[in-house]
């Protein structure tokens, strides 16, 4: 059975990271994605990073179960072929700075013209409205002004840190896949498209508020200086390996102080209760850490589970995809690819009992479903020709 997005038809003018990967999300869940390009300036992601055989991982990570098709749209019949192309979809998604898709003219109004039942999803760094609304972006700039370095770095008066993965690019990609999905069902009762708007900080800044922004909740009562809960991450040193331990209910503190051989501890004030380990956490996970470091990490994991305390080994990346509990999940899959061999890829997170999802093929040439596509909107193959050999249209078989 196919995906729960079977039969959804999405445009997906969209480059780098956080786009594709959005539209990707969408594609593993089964919608038909076609990735339009320029046949010149193509897609950054494809000669961006580590790659083999013209496929970088940046972009068979996120283009995967995508058709490709080339399409000059600044020039007129390029423009008219993309038009033809809205009319039959469903969604389209750009993730351009603002006032670029009005300047080609493809932006919501024009789109809509052709396609009253089209959702449209505008993504952007900043906004469409504001100082900075045109100023380039990329994703550290992001964490810097969102305050999510500051947060890293563990408080206001310490040295902010980046997050060491695109978070900000990420996480505004799996919005963006959720935002399509309601405006979907929305337009399934009301019959009526809609423009959406998504933008990198506004992801970010409503994705930190529900843990980060205790500070700044309570109008009139502020905190200027949000100071660090620990000096402490939860990560420590034994012997050997770095380890993972955290504790927070009172059953967890007492099968801890139970493994770790330390009675005294369950009879020491500061940590009697939930909110005086809180107050004295800094105290509290110097203790851990000093007994940590007296045994291996193979001897503590075992005896904190055995105590029924969570616990886990920190893993490197390729330590990662062989552990017992991924390999189990099945998120990490092989799959051929026809072009750059075999990949190794996380599958789509979301698991559907009903409509499962599956890579269907892997991420495409530049313009390798052109001629398909073109054929599908009743381009003769006359007429075919005539857009490739004018460069309007490129085809990955001819170039």
């Amino acid at each position: 059975m196919p995906g729960p997005l079977d039969g959804i038809r999405v445009v997906d003018f969209t480059t780098m990271i956080a786009g594709p990967y959005g539209t990707m999300i969408l594609a593993d869940q089964g919608a038909d994605v076609i990735k339009v390009e320029a046949p010149v300036n193509s897609d950054h992601a494809r000669r961006a990073g580590y790659g083999q055989r013209h496929f970088s991982a940046a972009f068979v990570n996120n283009n995967r179960n995508k058709r490709s098709m080339a399409i000059d749209v600044k020039h007129s019949d390029g423009r008219k072929l993309l038009l033809k192309l809205v009319e039959t979809a469903d969604v389209f998604v750009q993730n351009f700075r603002p006032g670029v898709m009005q300047r080609l003219g493809i932006d919501y109004d024009d789109l809509r013209e052709v396609n009253p039942r089209l959702i449209y999803l505008s993504m952007s760094g900043w906004g469409e409205q504001g100082p900075w609304a045109h100023k380039p972006v990329y994703d550290p700039i992001i964490q810097a002004l969102s305050g999510l370095a500051s947060v890293q770095g563990g408080s206001d008066d310490g040295r902010p840190r980046l997050i060491r993965t695109i978070l900000p690019d990420k996480l505004t990609g799996i919005t963006a896949a959720q935002a399509v999905t309601s405006a979907l069902f929305a337009r399934e009762r009301t019959g009526k498209g809609q423009h959406v708007r998504l933008s990198m900080l506004d992801s970010i800044v409503a994705f930190m508020w529900s843990s980060d922004m205790g500070s700044q909740t309570f109008v009139g009562k502020e905190v200027d200086v949000a100071a660090a809960a620990t000096f402490i991450d939860l990560i420590y040193e034994t012997s050997t390996d770095y380890i993972s331990v955290s504790v927070m209910t009172n059953d967890q503190w007492r099968n801890l102080c139970t493994a770790f051989n330390k009675p005294e501890w369950l009879d020491d004030e500061r940590f009697r209760t939930p909110a005086g380990r809180d107050r004295f956490a800094n105290e509290r996970l110097e203790l851990i850490q000093s007994v940590l470091k007296t045994e291996t990490a193979e001897v503590w994991l075992e005896r904190l589970e055995e105590a029924g305390v969570p616990c886990a080994p920190v893993l490197k990346r390729h330590e990662m995809i062989r552990h017992p509990q991924v390999e189990a999940s099945g998120v990490v899959v092989e799959l051929e690819h026809e072009h750059a061999g075999t990949l190794r890829q996380a599958r789509n997170a979301a698991r559907f009992e009903g409509t499962p999802t599956e890579m269907r093929h892997g991420a495409p040439h530049l313009g390798e479903h052109s001629r398909n596509l073109l054929e599908e909107l009743g381009y003769s193959r006359t007429e075919q020709d005539q857009l490739v050999d004018s460069g309007v249209v490129a085809s990955a078989s001819e170039t």
